[in-house]
């Protein structure tokens, strides 16, 4: 088995195409994560400029005049159909229309348009409580007895930070992505490859049970999606501290990760590594050629990391029960080590439900390797 471990090493560290999956994909977490980053920031403090431009298909009195100075809005004068016009050539933000009391605003569910919509509603609120400030006045009733009958104040407690604990969290599924990704190549290579090759038979003929060889060849696997994913934690921790130093959108988020929650996550990975690649062999060494292999292999990417976006976007929270599902449970026991608040029990059900996950994937590798269906 130690032999067959040798080789297989030997085999995954000379190829080119299993060096450039372990080093190369890691490398796109860094720009992921700064790449994300950067969009969010641009979207939180987009500049007043890139939205204030908006039409007005009637005069303003000199109250919205001032108003409008006020809100830094720039006023864009002009008919209904001249300021549609100027909108779909992206010369303004939106453009508002007046019948009598009835004002209406135009524009698309988009982006910029957004912005320029909550910019005007704040505009008008502001020029109907003068207007109501006037009718009241010259109707000799005080503004504050009606208009101030009831007063709200708001009190904004501490909150998380939506858009830095969002990638944060998402940090870990680039990783199980780059994880997943490079042991596809070798699982490959190692199973359908080498029949193809015809070198699997050569193998068979040395005085080596079937359990020794799937054995090495699976830890094989399982080392270089370790590679994998320790490389990717390394260059994800570093992205985020450079983000966090950075980025606005990071002010109150706790990147940093004591000695505990880095040995945590890295048995996380290790724990996740073996259980794909596992999984990859056993589907790999079914597969007659080495294309067919990669294509049978090609939606375990988006099998990896689709169970924790939904977690995610549902706001599921581990628990036992869920530390026992594959695939949802490393996102979860990982958002939460990196959080601090992980339980040490819902990590020990992780490590049993994938202990079973690999036993089950083993036998039936092991029994696909004793099968000459299987193996020619």
């Amino acid at each position: 088995m130690i032999n067959i471990l040798k080789k297989e090493l030997r085999e995954i560290f000379r190829d080119k195409k299993s060096l450039s999956m372990m080093l190369i994909v890691p490398l796109m977490i860094p720009l992921i994560i700064i790449g994300m980053s950067y969009l969010f920031e641009n979207n939180v403090n987009k500049d007043i400029d890139d939205y204030n431009k908006i039409g007005f298909a009637y005069e303003l009195n000199e109250t919205e005049k001032y108003l409008a100075d006020s809100f830094k809005i720039d006023v864009v004068t002009g008919t209904k159909e001249e300021l549609e016009k100027m909108y779909k050539e992206g010369k303004i933000n939106l453009y508002v229309t007046k019948n009598n009391n009835h004002y209406e605003t135009y524009g698309y569910e988009n982006d910029t348009s957004g912005y320029a919509v909550r910019l005007i509603s704040n505009y008008f609120e502001q020029y109907k409580s003068i207007l109501q400030e006037n009718y009241l006045i010259n109707k000799n009733i005080k503004p504050d007895d009606v208009l101030d009958i009831i007063t709200l104040s708001n009190v904004t407690l501490e909150e998380e930070n939506f858009f830095g604990n969002y990638i944060v969290s998402y940090a870990f599924m680039f990783i199980m992505m780059a994880v997943t990704v490079a042991s596809t190549y070798p699982a490959t290579d190692t199973t359908a490859g080498e029949k193809e090759r015809g070198t699997l038979e050569t193998l068979l003929t040395l005085p080596i049970s079937s359990k020794s060889i799937i054995i090495g060849k699976y830890i094989s696997v399982a080392i270089s999606s370790i590679v994998t994913g320790i490389i990717s934690l390394i260059l994800a921790y570093f992205s985020l501290m450079y983000a966090g130093s950075h980025f606005d959108i990071y002010n109150g988020v706790d990147i940093t990760l004591n000695i505990g929650q880095v040995v945590f996550a890295g048995l996380i990975i290790v724990a996740y590594a073996f259980m794909i690649s596992g999984i990859c062999i056993s589907i790999a060494s079914r597969a007659k050629t080495f294309k067919e292999a990669q294509s049978a292999l090609g939606p375990i990417t988006l099998v990896s990391i689709f169970p924790g976006m939904i977690a995610f976007f549902l706001n599921v929270k581990s628990s036992c029960l869920l530390s026992m599902i594959p695939f949802i449970n490393y996102t979860l026991l990982f958002d939460d080590v990196t959080k601090g608040s992980f339980s040490v029990l819902n990590i020990m059900f992780m490590f049993l439900s994938t202990f079973i996950i690999i036993a089950l994937m083993l036998s039936i590798i092991i029994k696909q390797y004793k099968s000459e269906k299987v193996l020619f």
